[in-house]
Parts: C-alpha cells; structure tokens; sequence
C-alpha cells in the first residue's frame, strides 16, 4: 500500500465518519434530553416483541411504531449516503441498496423475535449471518446491491455506539488485564502460525505475516494493515482475509456452542470469545448468541479494548522488519520506518468508541440519580438499539458479501497454516478466560 494513501484526507476514511456519526448521535441525543425533548429517539429504536405463533402481534407492533420505523430508516439512509458520497460511493446505487437492506433487516429481526427459534438459539444475529449466506450462495446478486454492503462502515458505527452503553470506569479496570490476555493470545497465536506458514509450509514470509496478523490481532483490518505496512502481495492479503472470513463464520456457530455446552458464565464466555474470534463483526455475532449482555461487554473489553489495539504496533513491527529483514533494504531505508506507522495503522473507531464511554460516563456521573437513571432509559437505552441494528446490517453484509465456492480456490498450505493457529488460540483463549483470569470475567456486570 504505497504512502501516499495513508496521507489522504481524514474525511475520506471510514473510521471518521463511523466516529462522526456514532458521537453525533450521542450528542444530540444527550442535548435533546436535557432540552426535553428526547422523544423522537426512543421513538426510532424499534425492538420487535417477542411472537409465537400469533403474527398479528408483529403487525400490530409495526402500525402503532410505522412512525418510528420510518424515522430509523431515515436517518441511517440521510447519514450513511451522505458519508457514502463523500467516501466516493455512488449514491444512487447506495441508497438503494442499503433500502433494500434495510427492508430485509426488518423481517430477519421479525423472524428472530420468534420463541420457537429462540429456543433454538437462533437469535437475530445468526439468522441475519444465515439468511445472506442463503442468498449470497443461490441468487447472483445485482451489481447495484453491492454498494451498501458496507461491513466495515456498519460495525465500525455499532462499536462506537457500543461506547455510550460501556462505562468507562469499566474499561479502566479490565484496561490492563485486557491488554495483558491480549498480549499474550497476540504473540502466542501470530508465531504458531508465522511459523507454520514459512518454516512447515514454505509460504513468504511476508505472506506469513499476514496470515499471522488476520488470525491474532483484528481479523480483516488487520490483514489489511500488515499487508500494507509489510509490502505483501495483493493476493496474500485476499487469501488472509479469506481465512479470517471463514474462520471468523466457524467461530460464531462453534464458540457460543461450546460455551453453552460447558456451563460456561456469560463473562468469561464472552471474553474467551473476544480472544479466540478473528473478525470484530463475527465475533459481535458469537456473543450475542449467548443471549446475555454480559458476554457482550467482555468480547468487547477483550476484542475491542484488547486486541484491536495491538493492529499499530503490529504494523510497525512487520514494517520494520520487512525493510530490514525480508527485503534486503539497506540500513537507510530501514531507518525510514516511523513511529508515525503506528498512529496510521491504528483503527481509529476506537477512538470514537473510548470518547463515547467517557462522555455518557461523565454525563451521569454530573447529573443526580433520578435524572441519571431517566438519562440511562431515554437514552443510552436507545442507542443500545440502535447499535443492535448497526450490527444486524453487519451480518447480512458478511453472509452477503461470502461465496463459499470462492473460499475454496485458495490452496490448502494457508488454510493449513491458519488451522494450526486456531487449534492453539481456543484452548489458549479458554484457559485465559476461564481457569486463569475467570475471577475478573466473572465481575464484569
């Protein structure tokens, strides 16, 4: 990935506008409640009922909320193909396309209101995932649909969002002992498969780097940036980001399987889930799927607080040592590595993720605890919804966007690889989560 790019203008990144359109929402869902006048935002975060077997109480639920309905369509269609357009989507196509999936999202969540299937464990998340393996895999696809399948966009929002309902005295405490399991799952994990790659396969090292970085630190963004900063092949990056992709999909049907076999507690289930899951949005699904929001708070204290913030570090260190090492570059050219790589390198949605906990964290600790508690239920009750949509076009997007046939065209050497580091990282993450650091996953609430 050539300089240049990395000096293009803020406003023509994802992660801005993901942070601009999260914290605004924030904002000005906090400033309306102060003012009073909070109403149109619990009025846009629709949750669908529970339903068995009468649908009338699904129709009904839509024609008293047709309003709200309307309200969350518009206002995530007018910023998303506003940022669209400025990120260089076309807006028609975008517009179109996120309506269409908009209108999907709607019936996927109907469907995963349903009780019987809830029983089955077949929460919206997984259904989402499902119902666009389903058509990604039987119908083509137009080509204008692909413009809002943006997954990195949908996520990078939800995990902002996912801020305001995350206090930040939390993430203080789980900060160190985050950082230090994710040290460890990081290192562990990135050499079992450096090496698997280069020294049992014979693959470039360069191309093990990659693999290694999609399997230990953030999934795909991680492929990106270490391919990037190491000068990998295009190819090696699509195939890393092959691996993660499956993998990543294994992982939200296997983990919250084995979790809930084992009796294990939503705690240190959803922070084993946050060590042994390779995409943010794969991993999001998997903890949903324990059906509590314990799960999801430790995932994303152990994925998010964790792990995601190791993908600058990490691309300064496979920059540096492709210049010095895999490249024959001379010591000049080596020294041309910055520490700046690590500040372009960082995912910077958690940025507008940690701003957010200390904003709704200040908030309430300003305001007195009647209010506080009516600030918790107007508001960040909302935007809790609200994230669960963001990540509900998440799924779709993923199961939208995989062919399972092309998955398959790859060779086995880095699939092998990269199942080598899984068999180490899940019993690696369990031990972590559930022998070793047990106790504080446990005291999450």
């Amino acid at each position: 990935m050539a300089t240049k790019n990395y000096l293009d203008a803020w406003y023509k990144k994802e992660d801005y506008w993901a942070i601009i359109i999260a914290v605004g929402l924030i904002l000005t869902g906090t400033i309306a409640f102060l003012g009073g006048s909070a109403k149109w935002l619990a009025a846009m975060a629709i949750n669908i009922p529970g339903w068995a077997g009468d649908f009338g109480k699904i129709a009904e639920y839509l024609s008293k909320n047709a309003t709200g309905v309307a309200i969350l369509f518009s206002f995530f269609a007018v910023v998303f193909t506003a940022a669209g357009r400025v990120l260089g989507y076309k807006t028609g196509n975008y517009l179109t396309s996120f309506s269409a999936l908009f209108l999907l999202s709607i019936f996927v969540t109907i469907l995963g209101s349903n009780k019987f299937l809830k029983e089955w464990q077949l929460e919206t998340p997984l259904l989402a995932l499902l119902t666009g393996l389903i058509i990604s895999n039987t119908i083509k696809l137009p080509q204008w649909f692909q413009a809002g399948l943006r997954t990195e966009f949908y996520v990078k929002t939800g995990i902002v969002l996912m801020g305001a309902t995350l206090p930040f005295t939390v993430i203080m405490q789980a900060g160190p002992l985050a950082m230090l399991q994710a040290t460890i799952v990081a290192v562990v994990t990135f050499a079992t498969i450096y090496y698997a790659a280069t020294r049992l396969f014979g693959l470039d090292r360069r191309f093990g780097a990659t693999l290694a970085a999609g399997g230990s630190i953030c999934g795909v963004s991680a492929s990106i940036a270490i391919g990037g900063a190491c000068r990998a092949e295009k190819e090696h990056v699509s195939v890393s980001i092959s691996m993660v992709i499956i993998w990543a999909v294994a992982m939200i049907f296997l983990l919250p399987t084995l979790a809930k076999s084992l009796g294990l507690a939503a705690g240190p289930a959803g922070a084993w889930i946050g060590t042994s899951e390779f995409a943010d949005a794969a991993g999001f699904a998997a903890a949903e799927a324990m059906g509590d929001e314990r799960a999801v708070k430790t995932f994303t204290l152990m994925k998010v607080v964790g792990r995601d913030m190791f993908v600058g570090i990490w691309a300064l260190l496979a920059a540096f040592l492709s210049v010095t090492r895999w490249e024959n570059k001379t010591a000049a050219e080596a020294s041309q590595v910055s520490i700046k790589e690590i500040w372009v390198r960082f995912p910077k949605f958690i940025i507008g993720f940690l701003a957010a906990s200390v904003f709704t964290t200040l908030v309430l600790t300003y305001l007195d605890p009647k209010l506080g508690a009516n600030f918790t239920k107007e508001v960040i009750g909302p935007i809790k919804s609200l994230r669960g949509w963001t990540f509900t076009w998440t799924f779709l997007c993923i199961g939208l966007t995989t062919r399972l046939k092309d998955l398959t065209s790859f060779g086995w050497k880095p699939l092998a690889a990269f199942a080598i580091g899984v068999i180490i990282n899940v019993p690696l993450g369990y031990v972590l989560s559930n022998v070793l650091f047990v106790d504080y996953w446990l005291g999450v609430k």
